[in-house]
């Protein structure tokens, strides 16, 4: 007992010193210690504090250097940095660009009146407007005359990664007249930081970014044989403590690409910043941060809770061995849906799991000759195998019910409803079938049975 308080309270511990590390992480981002003192050598003051007349320009080429020429699609010629607006434009697709290409965006603030290829004192950013992924599969009806060979010849095309349109171009310039300090200057905020000498100060031109957050993958469009495609511009000022955690957030999403994250995989994550307010997601890493720790908990007692088991007495086995199907036919679902890693991940150590509780409720140990396994299953004693009977009657009454219900659903799905495949539409009713399955077990072990065999039901 003392060492299972000890081990709870060393994870409550970290957990604890985990949050305290967390904010402070969080306060040294959107937090910058300015210059003491503005007129000092030290300063870097801001080129927008003297009110210049600026100019937005947004061209596109085929390479990121723009060599092989450039087109411009959009320019503000009175461009205000504290004025949010919002464009669409119609963007001409060169011929390499639609035959599966790239196109670059390169957005430019200048001086008004001066050409950016010739401005001194411009500053200017590269952003791709495509980006490849695989196409979501085309869904069919299994048991229709469609035509199957335009069906399979999208089915290979959408095994290939494709050109893919980014109708959003989301920028950010930071209005605060902020003086830095050479000596506390951000690394993050340093590479997007262009100085000129102007007599004995040095100055900063604004500092321009692009919200590759914003990005997201139901704004994306296939490139198809039109010869334009539109383009949203989003123009809004931003803070330089916002502008930090957007650069971290947006960096810690480019990591997890590199690592194998797909462009989908990724837009959950984006979605998770994009589509929330900053305060409320503080409140929601806490209470995101209290429920895994909860769910750890949790996880740590059923775990403890079966490793002691020694008896099935008053537990449903076949329950759990529905349950470890169910988990696994779910992991099968998600796969199948191509649902992202951070949910298919843990649904898969789920069936895992569940698989080790089928052995250990069912007494299977596993012995390996030749290179092949043969299992043993435990015998029951007189207390277990009353529990056995309890089980089968109930199972044998639901199934009147159920097995009719998850039959007439999966055919009412097959001919009304489309599918990727027949695998798909197999796994797709095994899922409602197993929901179904596992709401009426789990009503009737709480209200059919009063004997008490269902107590420590795991549903």
């Amino acid at each position: 007992m003392f060492f299972k308080t000890s081990f709870t309270t060393l994870i409550v511990g970290v957990f604890v010193v985990y949050v305290l590390h967390t904010c402070w992480v969080m306060y040294g981002i959107v937090y910058t210690k300015p210059c003491d003192n503005p007129k000092a050598g030290n300063c870097i003051t801001p080129f927008l504090a003297g009110n210049p007349k600026l100019q937005l320009s947004i061209y596109t080429a085929l390479q990121a250097n723009a060599e092989g020429g450039h087109t411009l699609i959009h320019k503000e010629e009175d461009f205000d940095v504290n004025n949010k607006f919002e464009r669409i434009v119609n963007v001409s697709l060169p011929k390499k660009t639609r035959n599966n290409g790239t196109l670059y965006a390169l957005i430019f603030v200048h001086q008004a009146g001066i050409s950016p290829w010739q401005d001194q004192r411009q500053v200017h950013l590269v952003a791709q407007l495509t980006t490849y992924m695989v196409p979501k599969p085309p869904e069919i009806s299994l048991i229709s005359g469609e035509d199957q060979t335009q069906v399979l010849r999208l089915k290979m095309k959408s095994d290939h990664p494709v050109s893919h349109w980014r109708s959003r171009l989301t920028l950010n310039i930071v209005s605060d007249h902020f003086h830095f300090d050479r000596e506390y200057l951000p690394s993050d905020v340093h590479r997007y930081l262009r100085v000129f000498q102007n007599g004995k100060k040095m100055v900063y031109l604004p500092l321009l970014f692009v919200d590759e957050l914003s990005n997201r993958v139901k704004d994306l469009v296939i490139n198809s044989t039109s010869t334009e495609l539109p383009l949203t511009i989003s123009y809004d000022s931003i803070s330089l403590g916002k502008l930090r955690f957007w650069i971290h957030m947006q960096d810690a999403v480019y990591s997890l690409q590199q690592f194998g994250f797909t462009e989908k995989d990724a837009d959950e994550i984006k979605g998770i910043f994009v589509d929330t307010n900053l305060y409320f997601l503080a409140l929601t890493f806490f209470v995101a941060a209290f429920h895994l720790l909860f769910d750890f908990l949790a996880f740590k007692n059923d775990i403890s809770f079966w490793k002691q088991k020694k008896s099935m007495v008053g537990m449903s086995s076949k329950a759990v061995l529905w349950r470890c199907f169910s988990t696994i036919v779910i992991f099968l679902y998600l796969f199948d849906e191509q649902t992202s890693l951070l949910v298919l991940i843990p649904a898969g150590i789920g069936s895992i799991i569940e698989v080790w509780k089928v052995k250990k409720a069912f007494k299977i140990q596993v012995f390996w000759k030749g290179g092949k396994p043969t299992f043993l299953f435990g015998k029951l004693d007189e207390s277990e195998r009353r529990t056995e009977e309890y089980d089968t009657l109930a199972m044998k009454y639901l199934s009147y019910l159920l097995y009719p219900l998850c039959i007439g659903g999966a055919v009412y799905a097959l001919i009304f409803l489309r599918y990727k495949s027949w695998y798909s539409w197999l796994i797709n009713s095994l899922v409602n079938g197993k929901t179904k399955h596992f709401s009426a077990n789990r009503d009737g072990c709480s209200t059919g049975f009063r004997s008490g065999h269902c107590k420590g039901h795991s549903i």
